[in-house]
């Protein structure tokens, strides 16, 4: 096992952005970008500071798997992850990039979270306790933690400026943020893409419990950006391990973001020891080690193949 790639610095190369994970490059071609997976890992918006070594290879060997599976619910931003196949100046980095590296379609992005919950848990679950509703949504009484629902619920956010905290909001404040229309496309497009991958995710002993979906524009086409059904946008559960009524093991972030509660962090804690205001967490070893061996797990239960 190698150290974990936290900031990737690509030498002729423009960086454009460094997101939670990924870290954006312009290319030759003024309609293409670079998008490299590091091992940065996030949660509750903040970026700790060492990372889970090959995360970003899982990351992107996941995507890939997706981005193939799904590629007729909807177009999607990737041309090729095939080094060889890029422009000139991204192959001189192949060592750094071989497994963590895509070139995708530069596109306008959606600014919403297209969030589908096919069972009720994490802040879904905190709002139905209080209020009977999932971001708005009336839901029937009497659901337990980790319920089913009766059909998954399109449940977007707003998508949030690095640092600051994602916005649960209702399909019909989404749609007055982006407009009807187009906001049905996203809607559409999420609950198609969530249902068949559900579906498929069954087969391979997980259950796909939500997910998040980023949505591009090409001139006037919807394509679908970003990740793809990964366990840094998604919660996966193993289905043999299953049962309603508290939350499930996963293969997803929660078992950071225990780990963080434990620790005494809170979502929108301010002031108090250093890194409680996300600048200066660090992971114990044995919480690096069990995430990254969740996170290979999964990509190895979905694939059928590992790194």
């Amino acid at each position: 096992m190698t150290g974990a790639l936290i900031d990737s610095n690509l030498h002729g190369l423009q960086l454009l952005n460094r997101g939670k994970v990924r870290d954006v490059y312009a290319t030759s071609d003024p309609n293409l970008l670079l998008f490299v997976a590091s091992d940065r890992i996030s949660a509750y918006d903040v970026i700790l500071r060492n990372g889970v070594p090959d995360k970003g290879k899982v990351l992107t060997q996941i995507s890939l798997f997706w981005f193939k599976k799904l590629g007729h619910v909807i177009p999607t931003h990737f041309v090729t992850a095939d080094i060889g196949e890029m422009p000139a100046e991204v192959q001189v980095h192949r060592e750094a990039l071989e497994g963590r590296a895509m070139l995708v379609k530069k596109a306008k992005v959606v600014p919403l979270e297209a969030i589908v919950r096919g069972y009720i848990t994490g802040s879904g679950w905190s709002e139905y306790k209080k209020s009977g509703t999932v971001h708005g949504i009336p839901l029937p009484a009497g659901l337990v933690e980790s319920q089913q629902l009766p059909e998954p619920l399109f449940t977007p956010s707003t998508k949030a400026e690095q640092g600051q905290h994602d916005e649960n909001i209702s399909p019909a404040q989404a749609a007055a943020i982006v407009g009807a229309d187009l906001c049905a496309k996203v809607e559409r497009a999420a609950l198609a893409l969530y249902k068949e991958a559900a579906s498929y995710a069954r087969t391979r002993g997980l259950i796909l419990a939500d997910t998040k979906f980023e949505f591009g524009l090409v001139g006037d086409e919807l394509i679908l950006v970003d990740e793809l059904l990964t366990p840094d946008s998604s919660r996966y559960w193993p289905a043999a391990e299953y049962k309603p009524g508290g939350p499930q093991a996963s293969f997803d972030k929660q078992y950071l973001r225990d780990w963080l509660t434990q620790t005494g962090f809170r979502k929108g804690l301010e002031g108090g020891p250093e890194g409680r205001k996300g600048e200066g967490w660090v992971m114990e070893e044995s919480v690096v080690e069990g995430t990254r061996k969740r996170y290979l797990e999964a990509l190895e239960m979905l694939t059928g193949s590992g790194l």
